[in-house]
């Protein structure tokens, strides 16, 4: 018999991607996105075998009603951005630590057993060392971070004191195929890969030299699926990676020797709250979800670019 799995923020890039999973696993999947940034696009291969709710996170009824008989929730619903939560700090408070309490509050009333959630490698902040580790101390450089990291601390405590099974994946740089290169807060990889693609000089804030642990798309579905069920996992945080760093110069230099043609950057100054190095210890999440993280960044960012010139093709 197929188990109940909800993915909120489902119809999202990395939601949707997890969504699919679950779909050829052979889960009954239920999705809850508002479509504020998810798109109906994204799960369009797979929308006859699965249920889509639209609607909020912050509408306690309708979780009720979307996570009754749930096994399993991953908690993909957020306002995904550093820029946005600086130009408004609120509402990325209100979908990403009030949004997430809503959930825990559902899965406890629901009797939801695991609740997986996407954390964020911004919690580390500009950290004193690399490679980070889940036992350093937080240091949030942006409300993006403290809203993520709020969520992160709710998990904790609802584990411990309230039965709810939490497991936190502190993501890092995920790209892959349909991430939206066309928001004023788009990431990085699609932006540079879109630009390249028109010809254009993709924007480069700050030197390039900054470093990245870029982890490709698949590698955080296989750590979701991880998660859901292993054993000593509950309560804890644990960093998705490959254990990698990439500077963005580097980036441009792949893409360029792919198109066979030089990328030029176009260079402007740094932006506030932007770490300078992010680089994951990845070896909790390999001894305790069996975590493997099998594509590499040069594998990935070939996958990702194949994807948008086929897009082109097509479209």
């Amino acid at each position: 018999m197929s188990r109940k799995i909800v993915v909120t923020g489902g119809a999202g890039f990395i939601g949707s991607a997890l969504a699919r999973a679950l779909v050829a696993r052979g889960d009954d999947v239920w999705v809850l996105d508002n479509f504020s940034t998810g798109k109906r696009e994204n799960l369009r291969e797979v929308a006859s075998q699965l249920t889509v709710v639209e609607g909020d996170i912050l509408d306690a009824a309708l979780l009720d009603r979307v996570f009754a008989g749930a096994d399993v929730v991953f908690h993909e619903a957020a306002i995904p951005s550093v820029p946005r939560s600086l130009a408004a700090p609120l509402p990325s408070h209100n979908a990403n630590a009030t949004g997430t309490l809503n959930v825990l509050e559902a899965a406890r009333r629901g009797q939801v057993r695991r609740v997986v959630y996407a954390g964020s490698s911004s919690a580390y902040g500009e950290p004193p060392s690399l490679p980070v580790v889940e036992t350093m101390a937080p240091a949030p450089l942006s409300p993006y971070a403290v809203s993520k990291l709020a969520g992160e601390h709710y998990l904790r405590v609802y584990a411990r004191v309230f039965g709810v099974q939490t497991v936190t994946l502190r993501y890092f740089n995920v790209f892959g195929p349909r991430q939206d290169p066309n928001s004023q807060y788009a990431a990085v990889i699609p932006r540079f890969i879109t630009a390249a693609l028109d010809g254009r000089s993709p924007t480069v804030y700050g030197d390039g030299e900054q470093s990245r642990d870029f982890c490709f798309i698949d590698n955080v579905v296989e750590a979701n699926l991880r998660a859901a069920d292993a054993e000593g996992a509950s309560g804890k945080v644990f960093n998705i990676a490959c254990g990698t760093g990439t500077s963005l110069n580097r980036v441009l230099a792949l893409l360029g020797e792919s198109l066979g043609r030089p990328v030029a950057a176009n260079y402007e100054p740094g932006r506030a709250g932007d770490v300078r190095h992010s680089l994951a210890d990845i070896s909790q999440a390999k001894n305790v979800l069996g975590y493997t993280a099998s594509v590499d960044f040069v594998a990935g960012l070939a996958k990702t670019l194949a994807w948008f010139q086929q897009q082109r093709l097509t479209s």
